[in-house]
């Protein structure tokens, strides 16, 4: 069974970090791009960040040099690492793997920030 389990949220002052964690489970995590995105009330689910199977990085504007995603094939996990956050970046975030046709998603995990 494929799992993606999202873990790290919570609540955070403006200008605080978290780090947000993505275990993978069920399938071959290494071949698999990463991503995580946020979906705030309201509003339409937003593409954060990818990483690669190459561990090649990509980042929406809006979190460039703020938010840095990694991965740890042995561990099965991907991390990001979110810093000066702020409370536009209140949202649930939900991990993604990805391999052509194949496309899985986490349940999530809640990231609030106040100001």
């Amino acid at each position: 069974e494929v799992q993606l389990v999202e873990s790290g949220g919570g609540l955070v002052q403006a200008g605080g970090s978290l780090r947000l964690s993505c275990a993978a489970s069920g399938f071959t995590f290494d071949e698999y791009s990463i991503g995580w995105f946020r979906q705030a009330p309201g509003k339409e689910r937003e593409w954060v960040a990818t990483i690669t199977r190459i561990s090649s990085t990509h980042y929406a504007d809006s979190v460039l040099g703020r938010f840095v995603i990694s991965r740890d094939n042995a561990k099965n996990t991907v991390y990001l690492q979110m810093k000066d956050l702020l409370p536009a970046d209140t949202a649930v975030y939900l991990c993604n793997a990805r391999l052509g046709p194949r496309n899985y998603w986490g349940q999530g995990t809640q990231v609030t920030v106040s100001s």
